[in-house]
């Protein structure tokens, strides 16, 4: 696609979300990689970015945006567009792992988990949409995981919130295909990033007193997990390859990893029943992606 796109990522302080910033950039889309705190916190990934982008006088800029802030969220999406004139992609980025038993993981944790990484999507998808809508074009670009689709004991709540994250995706892919705006989903593997570094742990310990060996997986899926990880330019480079193909073309998923364990079977399976879903309501043409006009946007 010809087309320069303008793309807010969240979550884009580090890990994933900050090598997609770099890498859209530099391929000559302008981009907005939002964070917590920039001023604080995130002072030294803030000033990075900043650098990187004055050094190669690329088109990215930081913005402050809190996924769990409503506020901060439609602050962040009207700034952007202030200074671009329009959003084009957003990509849902930002959030976390959860390592322990499910049991060990105190309503709190799971409050928050979910807060940040299904309902922060809720609220970005919320705050893009009119602007899309005016434009008559525009992508959700949501970053899953191949723990959407397959359950990693340890990892319940993660699973969860990716499951969750999954089905709100599709269901945007359906319902907003007729107004020419589209909804993708990335399905990456096990990839060595921050993430690895950051997961929170269940807290109450109390709780997995009787689990005997089963207490042995937490550490070793985390094991393995980080053991196995690949280069998370190849996530990178997929996620550019989503933005850039034509909005009629893209597809709902792309999974990307050295090994598809069982997630690409899942995927063909959910495909064809959910087309069965669609001719069974007879709302297979209501569903369908209708070619977005720029027009409306310039």
């Amino acid at each position: 696609m010809e087309r320069k796109q303008v793309i807010l990522i969240t979550g884009a302080s580090s890990g994933f979300g900050r090598l997609f910033a770099e890498t859209l950039s530099r391929r000559g889309h302008t981009v907005f990689a939002t964070m917590r705190d920039p001023a604080g916190r995130n002072a030294a990934n803030a000033s990075e970015i900043r650098a990187l982008a004055k050094k190669e006088s690329l088109p990215l800029e930081v913005l402050e945006l809190d996924v769990t802030d409503d506020a901060s969220v439609e602050q962040a999406v009207r700034a952007a567009v202030q200074r671009a004139g329009r959003i084009d992609v957003a990509i849902n980025n930002a959030g976390y792992a959860l390592l322990g038993m499910s049991e060990a993981v105190t309503v709190d944790q799971a409050r928050q988990i979910m807060d940040t990484n299904f309902f922060g999507s809720v609220r970005v998808n919320r705050a893009v949409l009119p602007f899309m809508r005016r434009q008559r074009s525009g992508l959700l670009l949501h970053i899953s995981s191949g723990a959407g689709r397959l359950v990693i004991p340890s990892f319940g709540f993660y699973c969860a919130s990716k499951f969750a994250l999954e089905a709100l995706a599709e269901a945007y892919h359906y319902e907003l295909a007729p107004q020419g705006i589209g909804s993708s989903i990335v399905q990456p593997g096990a990839y060595q990033t921050s993430v690895f570094g950051s997961m929170v742990k269940a807290a109450d310990h109390a709780r997995t007193e009787t689990y005997g060996v089963a207490n042995g997986i937490p550490a070793k899926i985390a094991d393995l997990l980080t053991a196995s990880a690949g280069n998370p330019q190849e996530v990178a480079d997929t996620v550019v390859l989503v933005v850039e193909t034509p909005a009629s073309q893209r597809k709902l998923r792309y999974r990307v990893g050295p090994s598809s364990s069982g997630v690409d079977e899942i995927n063909a399976v959910c495909e064809h029943g959910q087309a069965q879903l669609l001719a069974a309501f007879r709302i297979a043409a209501e569903t369908t992606f209708v070619q977005p006009s720029h027009a409306a946007a310039l």
